[in-house]
């Protein structure tokens, strides 16, 4: 939804495409073979969701950018876990998906030992620096990218889609207030350790009597969830489906392991139980600005095709946002 938001601010006079997130060499077979389904590189969920999107909203789709590969002047992308090899010669915009993994044992074998990337999830965000720009959420973000390796001169904090303009989910019609509502992560279906039994139990500890929504997490099995929640939290009520961002609105408290629901939670004053303490998520909170980060990253994508010309103190003076405007 982030890159179609951004499209959605450029004219007529350019010719958007899109296409699911792609590899090359054995990634690409192992997607081919079936192998890695539970990533947004194979043909699993994920894939089938990001074609629904795109025959939803009618969007022109140019598979691994092949179609057109010679004619494109800007790249848009949310992740450079993998940057493709016929995109490497263009300029790139990274913008920020939301949060990132924590950093544990696979990213430092990516940091020291210069394993791929993609091995350590998203924690790596940002290491390539084979971006033009990495627009990203909040000056927090800034040093956390900065620790990580990535250029600083190629940060600039635009605010993020989805997450600059989170207090008008709190006008919503979901029936359901005052509750703990509880984010579930898929780490378990992307061959990562969970003992949810004591998740769900630390639930129910903090919830003391009230009310239990469960949201699952949209690449998790539901049928195993289903009876795990039922089994521990009996009484709980479980949704598949719904506006995330409307369900934390709502809610007195927020449970859940490392997901970006923590942002939105954050930014609106919930009460949060996460892998991160109280005092690093209000320095990592996106900036707000009333929902204009597509906006904004969508000129700085034009005034790189038709203002070639610009250096980069020009660039972060026209388009980098004061955490000032933050709260």
């Amino acid at each position: 939804t982030i890159m179609h938001q951004i499209s959605q601010n450029f004219s007529d006079d350019y010719d958007c495409w899109f296409t699911p997130y792609y590899a090359d060499d054995f990634v690409k077979l192992y997607a081919k073979l079936r192998l890695i389904d539970y990533t947004i590189v194979g043909n699993g969920n994920f894939r089938k969701q990001t074609l629904a999107y795109f025959d939803k909203h009618n969007l022109q789709v140019d598979n691994r950018g092949e179609k057109y590969n010679d004619d494109y002047q800007l790249v848009f992308t949310c992740s450079d876990l993998i940057v493709p090899k016929n995109i490497r010669n263009k300029k790139i915009l990274l913008v920020q998906e939301g949060m990132t993994d924590p950093e544990t044992f696979p990213y430092y074998l990516v940091k020291y030992l210069h394993l791929p990337r993609w091995s350590a999830s998203t924690s790596t965000t940002g290491m390539s620096n084979l971006y033009t720009y990495f627009c990203i959420a909040s000056e927090g973000y800034r040093e956390l990218f900065i620790r990580k390796g990535a250029d600083p001169s190629k940060l600039i904090i635009t605010g993020i889609p989805n997450f600059d303009n989170v207090h008008q989910y709190l006008e919503n019609d979901f029936p359901h207030k005052n509750y703990l509502l509880v984010a579930t992560s898929d780490m378990r279906e992307t061959l990562k350790y969970e003992n949810r039994k004591k998740f769900i139990k630390r639930a129910v500890q903090i919830a003391d009597g009230k009310q239990i929504i469960f949201k699952l997490h949209p690449n998790e099995n539901v049928k195993r969830a289903t009876k795990e929640i039922n089994k521990y939290a009996p009484g709980a009520l479980i949704f598949t489906n719904g506006n995330t961002n409307h369900m934390i609105a709502n809610c007195d408290a927020l449970l859940t392991r490392y997901s970006s629901v923590v942002l939105v939670a954050t930014v609106l004053g919930k009460k949060v139980y996460s892998d991160l303490s109280e005092e690093e998520l209000k320095k990592l909170a996106p900036i707000q600005n009333g929902g204009t980060s597509a906006e904004r990253i969508a000129r700085l994508g034009k005034t790189l095709i038709e203002e070639p010309a610009k250096n980069e103190k020009e660039i972060h003076d026209e388009f980098e946002l004061k955490q000032a405007l933050s709260h």
